[in-house]
Formats: C-alpha cells, structure tokens, sequence
C-alpha cells in the first residue's frame, strides 16, 4: 500500500490547522478548581438523576466541598428531579456560572460512563450507585475534555463501598504503522514528553476522540497525519481490537483501576523506500512552540517490544502477532 508524505505547503497548511485545533484545547482551556477534597458535606445540595434500569435508586451528583450552598441555583431539566449548579472558580480567578458545572454532567463523557456503569457493575442488580461527587473539570474550549470525580457504588450484599475514585478521558485511539523496506520491516513512533510520568515516552501515534460521533477511523487518519507528517488512507486501516472477543466491548483499557480510557488499536502497513524511512527519522512535528515537542522514531520491528515502556505499543504489537498467527489480517 503506498505511503504518501505530505509535501511542504501542505504541512505548512496543517501547522495551521494544528494552531487552530490547539488554540480551542488549549488556549481556551480552563481548569475548573473546584476543592479536590472527597469529604462529604452537610450543605452541599444534590444534583439528582435516574436511571432508566434503576428507578427506585437515584443517583446524587454533587460538587466537591469548598462551595457554598447559598451559589447553587435551581434548573429544571428534563429526567432529573433537580439540578442544582454552583457557580465554579477557574484558573484566573474569574467566576464561572453554574453552566459549567451543568455542561459537565451533560458531557458524553459523563453519559457514557453513566451507560457503562448502568449496563456493566449494576446490570445483575448486585450493587448500586448512590452518588458521584464532582472534583475537577477541564475544558477544552466550550468542550468538556476532562473529568475527576468520585461515584460511591456499594456492594448490596456487604454494605461497603467499592474504589471508585475516577478520571475520565474517553475514547482514543492509536495506530501502529509498519513500513516495509528493502526487506526489513520498520515502526513509526513518536518521541513526547509526558509530564504525569515526568518522562520522554516513545509511543505509537494517538490521540482522543474530539466528540461523541465515534469516528475512529478517522480519527487515527488525523492524528498520524498531525504527528508523523503522513497522509494515510482509512480504506487501509486495520481495527486490531475488532479481532478481540465481543464480551471485551473490542477495546483496550490501559488503567481501569483509576481511568475510563479505551483505546481502538489500528494497523497500517505500507512499502516505502529507504528515503523516506531517513527522511521520517528525527522529523520534528507538532507546533513546538506551544509546547507540542514531537520527534518521530523509526525503529526496527523486531527490537520494537525492548525501546519502549508504553502500554499502546506493547498491547498493539500482541494484537498484531495473534491475528498473524491465526491468520486474520487481511491481504496486504
């Protein structure tokens, strides 16, 4: 499958794509800073919700202890008994309505948690959600990117509590590219730092869904695009996770004990010439001076699973073995 890079205008055009995209994350971003204590408090009021499976258990929402109840207002809402919404401190001091708070508890990231939660831990009736305690909200633009909060769920049966701290991040996706060159196979890589491990991490090109319309083809066509520099063509994208068993929802979790990341893993494979595995190799993309430092690696595959410690990688190169193995990649 052939491989096209992108020529000089045209990255030049997607620099400036990438400035408007990371001027609606981040420029715009605000961090919502509410009190990240998970005490419970006598005069904090409850933003209530049904289930439709559960409608004798209702489900409280509220926000994190530091705000005062006299800030909360009432709005009536549809299938909620009440909405109650404090005004919410950002990161500049300035006060934010209780829109924020609202747009947070309408996100898709909370619905589809909510969803999971409803048809996952609480489908055979075992244990019940009593109430989810909002600690932090990040917003990209006028997009909730981010979520922190707290859902006590308890065992019927014991009457206890199960851990269910969580930070919700959604639907991502990554895309191992393999190259074939004069009969070696090599991996594109990105070289990033991530501040929560305090490391330079080599990984496999990813990145989240922007919205709830699910498209994660396209998706991971973007990325690379933004990342690598390369224009790739979705017919040739291979969905790994699609291989794995229904009852798995066909997604990788990386961390469920403390997030609801899932992750599609896709496969590309394309023939090149040497020149442009060299003219890949060290490649700085990203708009650096925002802070987006990116460097691309080309490695070679049979060393891939030994350079580098990211779960993406590791995860895509076991999905990629096992459907070779049973034979269940497509003709490439």
């Amino acid at each position: 499958m052939a491989l096209r890079l992108l020529p000089q205008s045209s990255a030049s055009s997607l620099a400036s794509s990438q400035a408007k995209k990371l001027s609606s994350r981040r420029s715009l971003r605000r961090t919502i800073c509410t009190a990240m204590s998970t005490e419970s408090s006598s005069s904090q009021l409850p933003h209530t919700i049904t289930l439709p499976s559960r409608p004798a258990e209702p489900v409280h929402i509220v926000a994190a202890p530091g705000v005062s109840s006299s800030d909360f207002r009432r709005v009536k809402k549809p299938c909620k008994r009440v909405v109650l919404t404090p005004p919410v401190e950002v990161e500049d001091s300035r006060v934010v309505n209780g829109e924020t708070l609202r747009n947070a508890i309408e996100s898709s990231l909370f619905k589809q948690w909510l969803k999971n939660t409803e048809t996952g831990i609480l489908a055979n009736g075992a244990m019940s959600l009593a109430q989810v305690l909002i600690q932090g909200v990040d917003m990209f633009g006028k997009r909730v990117g981010f979520l922190k909060f707290k859902a006590d769920v308890i065992d019927k049966e014991t009457g206890k509590k199960v851990p269910g701290i969580v930070f919700a991040r959604g639907p991502a996706v990554a895309v191992l590219i393999l190259l074939e060159s004069e009969g070696e196979t090599f991996v594109v890589l990105t070289e990033q730092v991530r501040v929560p491990v305090g490391r330079l991490v080599l990984e496999l090109p990813a990145g989240m869904l922007d919205d709830d319309k699910g498209d994660f083809v396209g998706t991971a066509v973007r990325e690379v695009e933004e990342e690598i520099g390369i224009r790739l063509n979705p017919k040739d994208m291979v969905d790994l996770t699609a291989f794995l068993d229904p009852s798995t929802g066909c997604r990788v979790f990386p961390s469920p004990g403390g997030c609801d990341e899932e992750i599609s893993v896709f496969l590309y494979r394309g023939h090149v010439d040497k020149e442009v595995i060299m003219q890949l190799q060290g490649k700085e993309t990203g708009l650096r001076e925002r802070g987006e430092l990116i460097v691309v690696h080309v490695v070679d595959y049979e060393n891939l699973w030994r350079v580098t410690a990211d779960a993406k990688t590791l995860v895509a190169i076991a999905l990629y073995e096992m459907a070779k193995k049973r034979g269940l990649l497509p003709p490439c």
